[in-house]
């Protein structure tokens, strides 16, 4: 429980309470205290970070990175293809800034998640013990950052940075999930109507309007605090819990700190306004929603990861399930309304990251829970397909400028080694940590344990 009094006879005995914070049942002042201790036990961690963009509905292999043209019509991407800066590879067209950097990006055309049904695998499913990826990884490397106190694990939905969007939604699986390690490691989530679900604040009624009023009181707290000097009585914990809240942590997750010129390279607002999406479909306000956040949240997932996170989840409403039905738009128009906020979100990530000397230390994964059908469907779509999806990645200090495996001719599944969930996922955690050190650690629940350490990364990549 974070507590702020108004009144300002208070003394700064009060402000001790930020301590108490609770992140997932667990005090802000302990989670520091359990990461520093595990820091000095030498966790095994790398000092790098992994954003997973998750494609929520099932991304189409065809129309994004595998256009396969060489094969009949109603098979091959329906929007064509565009050159790419590597000899030979084609994007589908509505990807053109991403084509301009795809000496950037490692594209795997042989991946599989394993079947048809929507859920939010890879992120959460079977091969992670039924936890968010970053749960794992908060495991063995702690909860929170040792200097900031930032949250190791953090999952942003649209809410995070425009709070017109929906709620989030969780109808297919829970992104927050912990599977058998326990609340301590819930990721952050931003966005619920404060900054953090999990802050709870004691303000006199109207104090709290939304977070730049948040922001503006921790602003004059801390500049209270600082010209008395340090907060009387708090042990080590409890003044960095402190700092945390009113410093780095809350300016990380505000963008209004960032410069303005590097929030408009990423947002993808101006792209498709709410009058250019068709109302015909259900998943109308799903569009609108990614098309007016996907930018914002990628900018966000950057900043956190700067200030230290680890592991942060990104994704939208649930967007790339093209059937062509009442919900779902057909191939040709969801991939203007998905594609090329996509591409433009990814491409400015790229950019941005490159030109702060950040894509040696923050991976970027985008995947689905699916691909699409090698066939178009006689409405304009295409329907659910296990057998392969698209997964591009950049960054990381892995092998970019590359395409890793190959599919059949119809695109409907690899044509050599499958790569798997359980491959994606070791790739990601040999990024994140020291893998053979993991295998040696005592306490770490078996099942978690299996789950980082007991397959091989995808090939090529490290």
């Amino acid at each position: 429980m974070l507590t702020i009094s108004a009144d300002r006879r208070s003394n700064r005995r009060e402000f001790l309470r930020v301590g108490g914070l609770s992140l997932g049942g667990v005090s802000l002042a302990g989670l520091l205290g359990a990461r520093a201790r595990a820091a000095q036990l030498g966790a095994p961690v790398n000092d790098k970070s992994v954003i997973f963009l998750f494609m929520h509905g099932g991304p189409t292999q065809t129309e994004t990175f595998d256009p396969k043209m060489t094969a009949p019509s109603g098979v091959c991407s329906v929007t064509g293809e565009i050159e790419t800066r590597l000899p030979g590879v084609t994007f589908g067209s509505t990807l053109t800034k991403l084509a301009d950097q795809a000496d950037r990006v490692a594209i795997v055309r042989s991946f599989q998640t394993g079947n048809g049904n929507h859920d939010i695998k890879p992120v959460v499913g079977r091969a992670s013990a039924g936890a968010n990826l970053g749960a794992l990884y908060t495991r063995v490397a702690g909860t929170n950052h040792p200097r900031s106190g930032m949250p190791s694990n953090v999952v942003l939905f649209p809410r995070a940075v425009d709070d017109s969007t929906q709620a989030a939604k969780m109808n297919f699986g829970r992104f927050d999930a912990t599977g058998p390690l326990g609340a301590a490691y819930a990721p952050f989530v931003p966005g619920s109507g404060s900054l953090q679900q999990d802050m709870t604040l004691r303000l006199p009624r109207g104090r709290l309007d939304d977070r730049r009023s948040l922001l503006s009181q921790l602003d004059r707290i801390k500049r209270s605090v600082d010209s008395a000097g340090s907060v009387e009585g708090a042990d080590e914990y409890q003044r960095q819990a402190f700092a945390t809240i009113v410093g780095g942590v809350a300016d990380a997750f505000d963008l209004s700190h960032e410069n303005p010129r590097t929030i408009e390279q990423y947002d993808t607002a101006p792209l498709l306004r709410p009058d250019q999406i068709s109302r015909k479909w259900n998943n109308y306000n799903n569009y609108v929603d990614n098309a007016k956040s996907l930018g914002r949240l990628l900018l966000l997932a950057r900043r956190l990861c700067e200030a230290g996170c680890g592991f942060v989840t990104v994704t939208t409403s649930f967007v790339w399930d093209m059937h062509a039905d009442v919900n779902n738009a057909t191939i040709q128009e969801g991939m203007e309304y998905m594609g090329r906020p996509f591409d433009h979100a990814v491409s400015a990530f790229l950019a941005d990251v490159a030109a702060r000397g950040l894509d040696e230390k923050i991976l970027l994964v985008c995947t689905g829970e699916m691909g699409r059908t090698p066939k178009v469907n006689n409405r304009g779509g295409r329907d659910h397909w296990g057998r392969i999806a698209p997964l591009l990645l950049a960054g990381g200090g892995l092998n970019m400028g590359q395409v890793i495996g190959n599919s059949t001719r119809d695109v409907g599944e690899p044509a050599s080694e499958p790569m798997t969930n359980q491959r994606l996922i070791s790739t990601v955690m040999h990024t994140l940590l020291d893998v053979g050190r993991v295998r040696t650690m005592t306490g770490v629940p078996s099942d978690v344990a299996r789950a980082i350490t007991d397959s091989t990364p995808i090939p090529g990549l490290l």
